[in-house]
Order: C-alpha cells, then sequence, then structure tokens
C-alpha cells in the first residue's frame, strides 16, 4: 500500500518565510556589553611616615587587583609646607610623565600639632592656591578616630585624644590604642560608626568659621577625603 502524503494545508508554517525572517530579524540574544568604570588616580601624601598611610592602605585594598596603581599613598615623615610642597611637585612631575596618567586628586594630609599657627595656616594657603586639597586635622589625626565614638568640640591636645582612645579600645577590644597599628581601620570598622564621624567632623566645620584654620579646634577635613575615595572604590 502507498504511504499517504501528510496534508499540510491546515499548517501556517512556511520554510520560505522563515528563512526570510532569519535574514531579516536581529539577533535576540545579544549579550551585554561589559562597561568598565573610568578611573581615576589619587595622590595622598601625608605628614606621618606610617599613622596616617596605614589607615589609608585599607582603603587602596578594596580595589580590584589590577586598579591598586590608582591609589598612591606617601608617608613623607615632613613639616606643614613641605608636605604641601611635596605634594605640588609630585602632581606636577606626575602631569609631564609619558607614560603615567596624570593624577586627578591630590591631597595633603597634615596636623597642626605644634607647628606655629603662621606656618599651618600658609601650608593650607599654599595649598589650596596650587589645587591641592587639604586633609587638615587640628589638633592631630586622631581626633578623625576619636570621632568615631563621640563629638568632641573641646581643644583638648593630641595627647589627650591617645587617653581617650585607649579607654575606648581598652573596654571594647581588651588592648590600648597604638598609633601605628596597621590594623586601625579593621578596629575602627568593628567597634566605631565612621558615618558618625563624617557627621561630626561636619558640624565643627559649621561651629568653627574662624578665617585661620589654626584658630579652629578641633576640626578635621579627614571624612572629606574618606568620602571620596568611598564614592571612587564603591564605583570600581
Amino acid at each position: 500500500m502507498a504511504k499517504s502524503k501528510k496534508n499540510n494545508k491546515g499548517s501556517d508554517f512556511s520554510f520560505a518565510d522563515f528563512v526570510k525572517k532569519l535574514k531579516g530579524d536581529k539577533p535576540t540574544d545579544v549579550r551585554a556589553v561589559e562597561t568598565t568604570k573610568e578611573r581615576k588616580y589619587f595622590l595622598i601624601v601625608c605628614e606621618g611616615e606610617r599613622t596616617e598611610p596605614n589607615y589609608f592602605k585599607s582603603y587602596k585594598k578594596k580595589l580590584p587587583k589590577d586598579m591598586l596603581d590608582t591609589i598612591d599613598i606617601s608617608g613623607e615623615g615632613d613639616n606643614t609646607i613641605g608636605v604641601v610642597q611635596k605634594a605640588i611637585a609630585s602632581r606636577d612631575n606626575r602631569a609631564v610623565s609619558v607614560t603615567l596618567p596624570p593624577y586627578d586628586e591630590v591631597w595633603a594630609v597634615f596636623d597642626r600639632d605644634s607647628f606655629p599657627a603662621k606656618r599651618v595656616n600658609e601650608a593650607i594657603q599654599i595649598a589650596k592656591a596650587n589645587g591641592i586639597h587639604d586633609g587638615f586635622s587640628n589638633e592631630a589625626f586622631e581626633l578623625w578616630y576619636v570621632l568615631h565614638f563621640q563629638y568632641l568640640d573641646t581643644g583638648i591636645s593630641r595627647h589627650q585624644y591617645i587617653e581617650v582612645l585607649n579607654r575606648i579600645f581598652q573596654h571594647n577590644l581588651g588592648k590600648k590604642y597604638t598609633k601605628n597599628d596597621p590594623n586601625i581601620y579593621n578596629d575602627l570598622e568593628e567597634i566605631g560608626n565612621k558615618e558618625l564621624a563624617k557627621k561630626f567632623a561636619q558640624k565643627l566645620r559649621n561651629l568653627f568659621t574662624a578665617d585661620l584654620p589654626a584658630d579652629s579646634k578641633p576640626l578635621t577635613n579627614i571624612d572629606l577625603l574618606v568620602s571620596s575615595l568611598e564614592e571612587y572604590i564603591n564605583e570600581s
């Protein structure tokens, strides 16, 4: 018996139309194009050789390995004006490099400590005139640490900051605060409140409106640098 041919009259399928459609349609399985975040280059020149660099290196470590070179941190062990001058020189040298991109943000991080007010104010003026951000603290960098735990608008000395931190660390971690501790960032993250510290730092800037920064005590701009680093790292 001969095989009966299948009746396709009732089918809507047309091979010719199918081929035509394949030629005319755009692919539907299009892979998303991966976009690379724009790199931003930071230079942070610190007055201290270890305390401040150790803290900021913790932010650098958060970057992907192929972007670690976008944040340069230098501990100079120099005075106020010297730190600013080195920041300017490093920025300018980088700007004429044929192999490295220029820095987008340059910060000079220094304290009032016991330096003469005239010298401190001059350092800040030089920084501003040359497009350098100042990470100035009055009286010391440890003020930024203290603000992780409490608001402080009394002009106590840098030695008293250490006493406050010693009590807090001893109570919460069973150890004293160590000035050059490479794990300081982790300790502050564990027992402190960085967002609160930012609010307190801004509150101090609003409170002390003296034209001469050396007369504004306590005061710190470290929160501004931290916020800029966090914004960059979160986008990377």
